[in-house]
């Protein structure tokens, strides 16, 4: 099991980068607080719908819209665990998530690669989606795999089970998967479950956990729900990654997109929280700024960088695992 380094603890050394004070992070909890409260979030699927109004929060069916009290999203980011195991395979590669430990994984989904053989730009298949788990597979510095291409050859409807099937067979890592739906979020379960040796065995040992996108700004999706409550259910960890983006889906500032951010994650996290309390999640980040040039997300630049730090900060506050995307 590995048990990476803690990031900025006073030993020989270590890196900390602190966007803002500690007094400045309460005031984007307080400010996500009232979005909650006052604006709510706009929640398309009706089970959750009930799920929310069951957990006492106010629920506008005709404008589908949840207003979340205080008390509410508090009391889910306490029941939340700060620490999760991450199972592989191969029990050596099982990863602990936990405090400031930092690790790293690959990220998805792209749609295109270099051919190896040609060096033609092309779509990926599924032999690519298999090759690439292999690749992070070998590769120390991966700590979990998040699935890098997503197989373009098979039945879209079902394709994030293909891609399922050839990741499971080709790395020993642990495995993040964005089903796209609660329906496939089953199917790809009962796969894992055939090679954990059953469901409870995949309860102990987790060998995949899921990640799913709110809608900027402020929309949880009909499949962001049924991901949610489906791997609240199931057990199994569900990494909630905002992709808001400053200037375009989210006000221009920092600390205004954080506060978006924020409280897109937080409601996913109440959601999941009031499906099965102590269900696993981590805080997810793809938040960076809008191109204003070419209205497309500026991954890999200054601000996605101080973003993602920020992010950090907040999720140390709530004693929560974060996943923020980088280069």
């Amino acid at each position: 099991m590995r048990r990476n380094p803690h990031a900025g603890h006073p030993r020989s050394g270590g890196l900390s980068l602190n966007v803002f004070s500690a007094a400045e992070i309460d005031d984007i909890h307080l400010a996500t607080i009232e979005v909650l409260d006052r604006v709510g979030v706009f929640v398309e699927d009706e089970a959750a719908l009930d799920v929310f109004s069951d957990g006492g929060c106010a629920v506008d069916r005709g404008r589908r819209v949840v207003r979340i009290p205080q008390h509410v999203v508090e009391d889910a980011i306490r029941s939340a665990p700060s620490r999760l195991r991450l199972a592989g395979r191969d029990p050596s590669r099982d990863y602990v998530v936990e405090s400031s430990r930092v690790g790293f994984t690959s990220f998805g989904e792209g749609v295109l690669i270099v051919d190896p053989k040609s060096g033609e730009l092309r779509e990926p298949t599924k032999a690519d989606v298999g090759d690439a788990a292999r690749i992070c597979d070998f590769l120390d510095s991966i700590d979990v795999y998040e699935r890098a291409v997503g197989a373009a050859d098979v039945p879209q409807q079902v394709g994030q089970l293909h891609n399922a099937e050839a990741t499971f067979a080709n790395t020993t890592k642990h495995v993040f998967m964005g089903p796209f739906s609660g329906y496939l979020l089953g199917k790809i379960v009962e796969v894992a479950s055939v090679i954990a040796g059953g469901r409870d065995a995949l309860r102990e040992r987790p060998l995949v956990s899921f990640i799913t996108c709110p809608v900027s700004p402020l929309k949880l999706v009909r499949d962001t729900c049924e991901i949610i409550m489906g791997a609240a259910r199931e057990g199994l960890a569900c990494n909630i990654l905002s992709m808001a983006m400053a200037g375009g889906s989210s006000p221009v500032t920092l600390a205004g997109t954080l506060v978006t951010h924020n409280a897109e994650v937080l409601a996913g996290i109440t959601l999941s929280q009031l499906t099965e309390r102590g269900s696993p999640v981590v805080y997810g980040s793809s938040t960076t700024a809008m191109d204003l040039r070419l209205a497309s997300a500026s991954v890999g630049s200054p601000e996605c960088g101080l973003i993602g730090a920020a992010v950090a900060q907040i999720a140390r506050r709530y004693l929560l695992p974060s996943w923020v995307a980088g280069a």
